[in-house]
C-alpha cells in the first residue's frame, strides 16, 4: 500500500499542468506542447560585501538561506581581487541556492501567498524586472520576511535576490506565466 506520487506533487506544478499549459497554448497559439514555457529554477543569492570585514556574517547567511529554501545554500567567493574593496581573490563574499523541480515549485508557492504579502506596504511586484530573455529577478530587503526566520537569532539584516528562470523566450510570455502562478505585479 504505497503512497501514489500525484499526493507529493506540489500544487503549483498541479496548476501549470492542469490550467496554465492550456491557457498559454490558447493565448499564444503554440503548435507543439513542447513549446510551451515553464519554470527551469529559482536561484535565491545573498551578496555580503561586509563579510570582507566579519567572516562570521557568511555562516549565519548560509544558516539562514538554507532554512528559507530548505535547501544547502553554498558560499560564493570572489572571482578576481579589487584593492579599493580591499578583496581578494577567493575571498567569501555571499552564497547562494539553486532549487529545481518540487522544491522550487513549493518556494514559488510560499513567496507569492505567505511572504510577498508579509513585506512592509506591498503593493505588488514590479512588472519590468525581465532581463529580455524571460527571466525575472526580484530583490528583497530583508531576510526576516520568511516565517522560517526567528527574529531573536538574526544578528544583521541581510537582502537578496531571486531569479527566476523561464524557458520563456519573451518577457511577455514569462510574465503571462509567472501572473498565471499567482505572482502579484503591480498595474
Amino acid at each position: 500500500m504505497g503512497i501514489s506520487v500525484e499526493k507529493l506533487m506540489p500544487r503549483l506544478m498541479e496548476k501549470y499542468k492542469d490550467t496554465i499549459k492550456e491557457r498559454m497554448i490558447k493565448e499564444f497559439d503554440y503548435k507543439n506542447v513542447m513549446q510551451v514555457p515553464k519554470i527551469q529554477k529559482i536561484v535565491l543569492n545573498m551578496g555580503l560585501g561586509e563579510a570582507i570585514q566579519n567572516i562570521k556574517i557568511i555562516d549565519g547567511a548560509v544558516e539562514e538561506l538554507t532554512q528559507i529554501s530548505g535547501q544547502k545554500a553554498v558560499v560564493t567567493k570572489a572571482r578576481r581581487s579589487i584593492a579599493s574593496f580591499k578583496l581578494r581573490e577567493g575571498m567569501p563574499i555571499g552564497c547562494t541556492v539553486t532549487l529545481r523541480r518540487q522544491r522550487m515549485y513549493y518556494f514559488l508557492d510560499k513567496l507569492i501567498n505567505v511572504v510577498l504579502p508579509r513585506v512592509r506596504d506591498f503593493r505588488g511586484v514590479s512588472p519590468k524586472a525581465f532581463d529580455g530573455r524571460g527571466n525575472y529577478t526580484l530583490g528583497l530587503k530583508e531576510q526576516l520576511i520568511f516565517p522560517e526566520i526567528d527574529f531573536d537569532k538574526v544578528d544583521k539584516i541581510k537582502g537578496m535576490n531571486i531569479t527566476i528562470t523561464t524557458t520563456a523566450k519573451t518577457d511577455e510570455e514569462a510574465r503571462f506565466l509567472l501572473r498565471e502562478f499567482g505572482m502579484p505585479f503591480r498595474d
